[in-house]
């Protein structure tokens, strides 16, 4: 059975070589993250040779997803890399702070904090393990008495619930990191923090002045993120369902009717949507997953998520092939439970503008009405494809390009799978269906005697071109539809 829900790695220590590197994607990895937190732009560029090396050894398709940094809102660094700090403490941030940390204070690289925060605000450390009550600012002191303590190590995030911190979401690093993100093309960019679709406007122009064509990816995580929420989808490509800092936020009840209000409203607007964070937590030291986690990420699918995502899991766990395998499991099996719309009402009476997406559209609706075997859209951009994508099909959708960079970027597309197909500019539309037809036997996803939908240009080889759907019967060269 070949999986819709697509699965995204993040690359660490643990997921390095290629031979590792191999395995997961046999294991069922479609796009793999580079956090550019960690890292040279030396460090990357190499990275991304060996990814693609290893997918081209194995024979698959693999997207690269590069992940800026954002605003470090975090502590310092202590004398002994940690302190203990107990229920009713008094604890000091300091932004003036040059040295290391003690019991009694710590330094912050998020030098705004004393502008951002006042007597009442409630500062969340470490993905929320410690909570702080700030009881005053003095100058550059943020003066605070411990609600819930714990272990404080170095650099850890700072978040205020509620949200209001007001660094940018892109720092000087992270426009440095776009020109290397395009040197590498990456085929996404993920845009840590934005509060608006200014955010990610911003960001696509640097994209665009250092020459590279990355989709631009949203991490939602900040609370002022969820007001704007259509501002920024519209602005995006795709958005992450980044629940970490999202759920320190915002609370972590909210976080599950958040989820699934973005999946919706992504879809709805023809974008991507990954869901990210914990997914398979517990497989960091442990070869099989909670019960909890194959309901989470099972679930995730259920929303209608394009894709679900490892981090820690994969890039320094000690089981990274095994988890990539438990979530391809998981999400094959949660795909035979998931209702499956062919085109709701609503789709079928909608008005489209373009040509090319009513004709994936009324490919989605011969293919319900049929005993279709597969969808094949020959595409240049992909566009037709993404369309596609957003239907929950039956069907699997096979985007046949000849262009290298629309072959990567589908990888992350739910229920489309990229194929090369070499495509002449010829007007011969005839000659490059039945080429296809072959192209699909010869790899086995397709046999004689299968009806697919097709979708084609008349011109072929050009973007934006296509206007044709046919119901082919694979086998019969002599007559191209019934």
């Amino acid at each position: 059975m070949l999986r819709r829900t697509k699965i995204v790695a993040t690359l660490g220590p643990a997921s390095s070589s290629q031979e590792v590197l191999e395995n997961m994607i046999r294991a069922g990895v479609d796009l793999v993250r580079m956090n550019f937190s960690h890292g040279s732009a030396a460090d990357h560029v190499k990275r991304a040779e060996v990814v693609r090396a290893a997918a081209a050894a194995v024979g698959r398709t693999v997207g690269i997803l590069a992940d800026l940094q954002g605003p470090k809102i975090r502590v310092g660094k202590f004398e002994n890399d940690k302190i203990v700090l107990n229920r009713g403490d008094i604890f000091v941030l300091d932004a003036e702070l040059e040295g290391l940390g003690n019991q009694q204070c710590v330094g912050l690289d998020y030098k705004e904090l004393p502008n951002d925060v006042s007597a009442g605000s409630v500062l969340l450390l470490n993905d929320g393990m410690l909570e702080f009550d700030v009881v005053n600012v003095e100058g550059t002191h943020v003066i605070c008495k411990v609600v819930r303590g714990g272990v404080l190590s170095n650099n850890k995030g700072i978040n205020r619930k509620g949200g209001g911190l007001t660094a940018p979401a892109l720092t000087e690093k992270d426009m440095e990191d776009i020109k290397t993100a395009a040197l590498i093309k990456a085929d996404y960019l993920a845009i840590s923090f934005p509060r608006s679709g200014d955010d990610m406007r911003f960001a696509r122009k640097l994209m665009h002045e250092a020459g590279g064509e990355s989709l631009l990816m949203a991490k939602i995580e900040r609370a002022e993120a969820i007001p704007a929420l259509a501002d920024i989808i519209d602005a995006s490509d795709a958005i992450m369902v980044a629940r970490g800092d999202l759920s320190v936020e915002v609370g972590d009840a909210a976080v599950p009717g958040l989820q699934k209000r973005m999946i919706k409203m992504a879809r709805a607007k023809n974008r991507l949507v990954v869901t990210a964070t914990q997914m398979m937590e517990s497989m960091i030291t442990n070869p099989i997953p909670t019960r909890a986690e194959v309901s989470d990420v099972a679930n995730a699918v259920l929303d209608g998520t394009d894709a679900v995502m490892l981090s820690a899991e994969t890039a320094v766990g000690d089981y990274p092939v095994e988890t990539i395998a438990a979530m391809a499991r998981i999400c094959l099996k949660a795909e035979g439970e998931a209702e499956v719309h062919a085109l709701d009402r609503r789709s079928t009476q909608q008005k489209y503008a373009r040509i090319d997406q009513s004709i994936a559209m009324a490919a989605l609706f011969a293919a319900s009405h049929f005993n279709v075997r597969a969808i094949v859209a020959m595409t240049q951009s992909g566009s037709t494809a993404l369309w596609m994508s957003r239907v929950n099909a039956s069907v699997p959708i096979f985007a046949l390009t000849p262009n290298p960079q629309t072959l990567t970027k589908v990888t992350l597309f739910s229920g489309v799978h990229p194929v090369l197909f070499p495509s002449s500019d010829s007007q011969q539309t005839h000659q490059e269906l039945i080429d296809a037809e072959m192209h699909l036997v010869a790899k086995g996803y397709v046999k004689d005697g299968d009806l697919v939908v097709v979708t084609v240009g008349e011109s072929i080889g050009k973007s934006g071109h296509t206007n044709t759907m046919k119901i082919v019967r694979i086998g019969d060269h002599h007559k191209n539809s019934i």
